[in-house]
């Protein structure tokens, strides 16, 4: 057989031979450091049998396939520390990710300490050089086997494979675990290992199944490289909004609240205060929006005509007993249906279109429990919606409109460079799930897709993740943990006028029925502000600061000049506080820069003297003294152009 390599040169064999034993003889360092062959493109065990030709690559721990190798098998080895620790933990599923590995198991949660006596069993294993070694069995006795382990998850797995599938399994030592691989030849294989956290997950991700506890971890070939990826995630850590915002005094949440409710407190509020203004004068003054305040539930019935009650009915809060109550009502998921008998209301020509209705709209969705996480995904949140009713022959404009408005706040909020664009599609093999026909998602869609081509900027098409009434332009941003959401949408709907009976009336006097854009500016409030304290660390630019300035006299004689200082910062629009505790200033400076603020103005005998002010700022240190009047002035052309203004040199 000819096997040919991947730098274009081939070897020749007259018998069948392993994907180590070939790597064995293309160069003995090779062997030692292969992890996995990849033959045709598949990835598969260096114990894989080769019996005819095909293109083999050798991978090591350098290649992404060959880590996953590494981390896979990480992923038994921490299985069977478990299983040693805990005997009665009940074995779910193990796989490699992008980040390392992870297994779950039926077992009371794991602390900390937890993990650290698992982290040593494992080395004792790694230690131990357990060869792993790959057997099969028929789907019964397969089945058996696992039963007779008391491994319930393991045997679901297997009664839900296809009949005819090869049913593997990998034992090393005494520890064996249903798996279709590929893994290491030993567990001497891996070199660097670490358990980073475990948290609770539901089986299979439903959460109507058990809630299981999950073990996360990563492996690298190299400790360097393993030290090195722990101290990014120590970085994400420390810039995670779920952790920093709590410290800032941000937000909090309470137990006895709930889960996905957050107090938002002082800071946080002023912070949404503020960005909640600036998009409401936005939108009304220069893009040509009117302001709307519906009610924040309706009765079942208005949800009926929109279609929410057939298509997001799990999702919303229902009050009442369908069964029981004359009546049942159920908390806003979204405004639209509200916004539709606003315009209702009257008759609209032709000529009022487009008609672009905007509310800060309070909404309630009943995420599942194990969503939850700080302030993006919540069960109460706020957004900047809008409802535009236009002509069919206005949407390719108002269309791009949605989307110029969407980028300039993504711009002014300095976010532009950390999202990417999705078309949000049906999915043409769940047709139940959408509201028209095949020729109508197809031509919608197109639409939305010319749209993004015009506009230039690259995007992926995402099949099942359109609205269930019409396509959308998702825009997408991701956490420091990588995790992906959406945080502006503009969706194309030409379908639900028809259940509203809305119509405008056309140049000939014919009632004709509009489409509707359904679409944010900014997005969800909590979920910018969860963004903007991960991109910042905190340290936001000045217009958005719920503290801009803290003035610091440098003695208790000089607190009532700091305080007339603040007193004309507030009337000038700044939000400034005094620090008037009878500490060193020294210690006050410490405490500003500690709390991210953007400046501070220290004052003495001689400021006062002559009415100035000594400026020390977060993006250039100290800035020198300044007539009082000079830096408000610098300060409120700062705050009105909303300057994103860069660090220079820390204070």
């Amino acid at each position: 057989m000819k096997v040919m390599l991947k730098d274009g040169s081939a070897r020749e064999y007259d018998s069948a031979r392993s994907v180590y034993e070939i790597a064995l003889d293309i160069r003995e360092g090779l062997a030692r450091a292969a992890c996995a062959g990849e033959v045709d493109g598949e990835v598969v065990d260096l114990r894989t049998i080769i019996e005819k030709d095909c293109m083999l690559n050798i991978l090591t721990a350098s290649d992404p396939e060959g880590l996953r190798v590494v981390r896979h098998t990480c992923s038994h080895v921490m299985a069977q520390a478990v299983k040693r620790i805990f005997p009665a933990a009940k074995l779910a599923i193990g796989p490699s990710i992008d980040t390392g590995y992870y297994y779950d198991f039926e077992h009371e949660p794991f602390s900390r300490e937890d993990l650290d006596k698992i982290e040593a069993e494992m080395k004792k294993i790694i230690k131990e050089g357990h060869k792993l070694e790959r057997f099969t069995l028929p789907r019964e006795e397969a089945i058996k086997f696992m039963e007779e382990k008391g491994e319930p998850y393991k045997v679901e797995l297997i009664r839900d494979l296809p009949k005819d599938a090869e049913i593997s399994f990998y034992s090393q030592g005494d520890f064996t675990d249903l798996c279709a691989g590929p893994h290491l030849m030993s567990t001497k294989g891996i070199k660097a290992f670490k358990l980073t956290s475990s948290s609770g997950a539901y089986w299979r991700g439903n959460s109507d199944n058990a809630m299981l506890q999950r073990i996360y971890g990563t492996a690298f070939q190299k400790k360097e490289e393993l030290a090195e990826y722990l101290e990014y995630l120590e970085n994400i850590r420390l810039r995670d909004h779920n952790k920093l915002g709590r410290e800032m005094e941000l937000f909090t949440t309470v137990d006895v609240i709930g889960q996905g409710l957050p107090l938002l407190m002082p800071k946080g509020a002023k912070m949404i205060q503020t960005m909640q203004r600036w998009i409401e004068d936005l939108e009304d003054n220069e893009w040509g929006y009117v302001r709307t305040k519906t009610p924040f539930m309706a009765k079942s019935d208005l949800y009926k005509i929109s279609g929410h009650w057939d298509h997001y009915k799990e999702g919303m809060f229902v009050l009442g007993d369908e069964e029981v109550d004359k009546e049942v009502f159920a908390l806003r998921p979204m405004t639209c249906p509200f916004q539709y008998y606003v315009y209702k209301a009257s008759q609209h020509s032709y000529r009022e279109l487009p008609l672009r209705y905007g509310e800060t709209s309070t909404l309630f969705r009943n995420e599942d429990s194990g969503e939850m996480h700080g302030l993006t995904r919540v069960r109460q949140f706020t957004i900047s919606e809008g409802h535009l009713i236009i002509r069919p022959d206005q949407a390719g404009e108002e269309l791009k409109r949605c989307l110029d408005l969407a980028v300039y706040c993504l711009t002014t909020l300095g976010l532009q460079d950390e999202v990417t664009y999705r078309l949000s599609k049906w999915d043409p093999q769940n047709r139940e799930k959408y509201l028209g026909d095949e020729e109508y998602w197809e031509s919608t869609q197109s639409k939305i897709r010319e749209i993004l081509v015009e506009y230039g900027v690259p995007f992926t098409e995402a099949d099942g993740e359109a609205a269930f009434y019409g396509p959308k332009i998702d825009i997408q941003a991701k956490n420091v943990y990588g995790k992906e959401d959406t945080m502006i949408t503009i969706q194309l709907d030409c379908a639900i006028a028809e259940n509203f009976d809305m119509y405008y009336i056309d140049q000939n006097g014919d009632k004709v029925r509009p489409y509707i854009i359904h679409r944010t500016s900014m997005g969800c409030y909590e979920r910018t502000l969860a963004w903007l304290i991960e991109k910042y660390e905190g340290k936001f630019p000045t217009w958005l600061c719920p503290e801009q300035v803290r003035v610091l006299p440098i003695s208790d004689k000089y607190e009532e000049y700091a305080k007339k200082v603040q007193a004309q910062l507030k009337q000038n629009g700044v939000l400034a506080e005094v620090d008037g505790r009878s500490e060193k200033i020294g210690f006050k400076i410490r405490e500003a820069r500690l709390a991210k603020l953007p400046y501070m103005l220290v004052v003495g005998q001689q400021e006062e003297a002559d009415k100035t002010v000594s400026v020390r700022s977060r993006f250039a240190g100290d800035e020198g003294v300044k007539s009082l009047d000079v830096f408000i002035d610098q300060i409120c052309k700062e705050i009105r152009t909303k300057e994103i203004r860069k660090e220079e040199k820390e204070i």
